[in-house]
């Protein structure tokens, strides 16, 4: 075999392989392109609307439930096959679409109602749509009216020749306002109240945050106002009792024993300034202001500070013992901060009320709690100097120990002494009971905690900053209206029933009078005989204009060339399936025929 014979082999190879990934490429691109496309009418059927397979198996189960009735309604109208399957067509369509072309759907199921009965039922729900879909009144309003004259002409147009045209348009303005308008209105106010009570519900949340924005600049604005004055005013003086606690400590004329008191005094004002510059700035900011790196660290403010201020409390004078029983175990922050200010006020009451009495401190470390307790015994002389003191130490207390779950009671003893005891949990504190500042002490004056502010302010003679009173009175208004909103669309509903019983009553009387003017018993058929004149005959018998006897003289055996006839009904005679009819044929002025037949219904 020449090579030239088996090269073009492999480049038709090489070309099927090729022709075999351009057709896979181009099927992948046509399924994407599908796809897409699904995907982009799938959007837009379901409109602005989130459609959720919830709502489409909703929307699916009510258009199934409506075929269903409308089956029923074309088998009582004696439909055709092909109206039932129009009709059934119709209904799912129109349920599904009615979400994205609220107005078409409208004007399209009012305009199939008049051919397809099937549709009728499904003009409820049309209604209801369109009523809370179509933006704007004009446009909501121009979309009922077409649907109503495109009902109202269509009905005329296919009952024309069996029904009289005044009475078609009465009982079809009536179905329209029953079926259509009442649920349209009753949709359209329902969807308005919701959305404005949606908008009043927004407006009230941004009031609320608005309002608690305002009272928090003005809390800040007030605590930035006390942290100047406490500032200006405690900071001034404890700088002057430490400068002159410094010179004093050095003056060559003091002994010992006094220079060692006035250093005590020295360091006690300088952790005063700490403390004071910690709270200013708590204040301030929010967080505890560092210390400056050359002056002394305040002490520790917890169990383990408690035995620095004793010492401090000794090197004073004082005469404090310092007890410890029970293994020591650990406490959260707040409890701990806790138990030393419990000591702290303790032994700031006694120097105060009972100075010169000796002072007891014991820690014992219970199963479940730490008992804190600070005794001392009755004055052992006046006091020197105006005893200054706010009156509210126990009542901080107390509040601080109930916010970590612990408890106080302070009160005299049997010697005349005074006796203090808290007891504090292990556990952790409730929330938002404490808070934790930085080097994981809890702060004094607890900014963030809404319920130490209140026990530091004295209780509950402080207001919390949100008026929760007001709050739901605010919020009692939508109550309210939802009453009156309920009110409101309950007698829309009764409104709307009361119109379908009146187009009902309406219906059944048209049908009596109908039945009436259709009917007439076998004995006035006897009577009437072939040869008498037209006028005679007529005037003995019913005029026949009814939508019962409607096409019935076209029905049964043959009529005479050139005869007019009409057909009423048996009165006596008919069945469940079939209608006895009587019809009579004129001719000339005369009665040239009458026959006697069954029509199936």
């Amino acid at each position: 075999m020449l090579p030239g014979t088996v090269r073009p082999t492999f480049v038709a190879r090489d070309e099927t392989k090729e022709g075999g990934r351009r057709a896979a490429v181009l099927s992948r691109v046509g399924r994407v392109d599908a796809e897409a496309m699904m995907r982009a009418g799938r959007d837009w059927l379901k409109g602005p609307e989130p459609w959720s397979r919830r709502m489409l198996a909703g929307d699916l189960t009510i258009a199934g439930v409506l075929a269903l009735l409308g089956l029923g309604v074309d088998e009582l109208s004696k439909s055709s096959d092909v109206k039932m399957v129009l009709g059934a067509v119709s209904v799912f369509a129109l349920v599904l679409l009615r979400r994205r072309l609220p107005a078409a759907t409208l004007v399209l199921g009012a305009a199939a109602s008049a051919f397809l009965p099937a549709v009728f039922l499904v003009t409820i729900v049309l209604g209801w749509s369109g009523g809370r879909r179509i933006v704007g009144v004009g446009r909501a309003l121009c979309a009922f009216v077409l649907a109503f004259l495109a009902s109202v002409a269509l009905t005329l147009v296919d009952q024309w020749s069996q029904m009289r045209p005044v009475l078609t348009v009465v009982f079809t303005t009536l179905l329209f306002l029953a079926a259509t308008v009442m649920p349209g209105l009753a949709s359209r106010y329902w969807h308005q109240r919701r959305t404005l009570l949606s908008a009043l519900q927004e407006r009230n949340d941004q009031l609320v945050r608005e309002r608690t924005m305002v009272a928090g600049q003005a809390r800040l604005r007030e605590r930035q106002r006390i942290a100047q004055d406490m500032h200006d005013s405690l900071g001034h003086q404890l700088a002057l009792i430490s400068v002159h606690t410094g010179a004093l400590e050095v003056d060559p004329a003091l002994t010992g024993r006094q220079r060692e008191a006035v250093g005590v005094l020295r360091q006690a004002s300088v952790a005063a300034m700490h403390e004071l510059r910690e709270v200013v700035g708590i204040l301030r900011d929010g967080v505890e202001a560092p210390a400056p790196v050359d002056e002394a660290q305040p002490a520790a403010r917890g169990v383990a500070g408690i035995a620095g201020i004793v010492e401090a409390a000794r090197a004073a004078g004082t005469d404090v013992r310092l007890g410890t029983a029970g293994r020591p175990r650990p406490l959260v922050a707040a409890c701990d901060h806790a138990a030393y200010r419990i000591v702290q006020e303790a032994l700031t009451n006694a120097y105060k009320h009972a100075p010169g009495s000796a002072i007891a401190v014991e820690l014992r470390y219970e199963d479940d709690s730490l008992v804190v307790e600070i005794a001392n015994g009755p004055a052992a002389g006046r006091g020197s100097g105006e005893v200054v003191s706010g009156g509210q130490g126990l009542t901080g207390l107390r509040e601080r120990a109930r916010l970590v779950g612990g408890m106080v009671h302070a009160g005299a003893t049997e010697d005349g002494g005074f006796r203090v005891a808290g007891v504090l949990p292990y556990g952790t504190e409730p929330a938002g009971a404490a808070e934790e500042v930085a080097g994981g002490v809890a702060d004094d004056f607890g900014q963030r905690s809404q319920a130490r502010m209140l026990a530091l302010r004295g209780g509950t003679r402080a207001a919390p900053p949100m008026d929760w009173a007001a709050l739901d009175r605010e919020l009692s208004v939508p109550v309210r209206s939802r009453a009156g909103g309920v009110a409101m669309g309950c007698g829309i509903a009764v409104a709307a029933l009361v119109l379908l019983v009146i187009v009902l009553g309406a219906g059944v009387a048209l049908l009596v009078g109908s039945a009436n003017n259709a009917m007439i018993g076998r004995s006035v058929y006897d009577g009437v005989h072939v040869g008498e004149s037209e006028q005679d005959v007529r005037n003995r018998l019913p005029d026949g204009d009814s939508v019962l006897t409607s096409g019935l003289e076209h029905k049964g055996p043959p009529r005479p060339a050139g005869a007019d006839c009409f057909a009423l009904l048996s009165a006596e005679d008919s069945e469940m399936t079939s209608d006895t009819v009587f019809r009579f044929c004129f001719r000339d002025g005369k009665l040239v025929d009458k026959q006697v037949y069954e029509v199936k219904q």
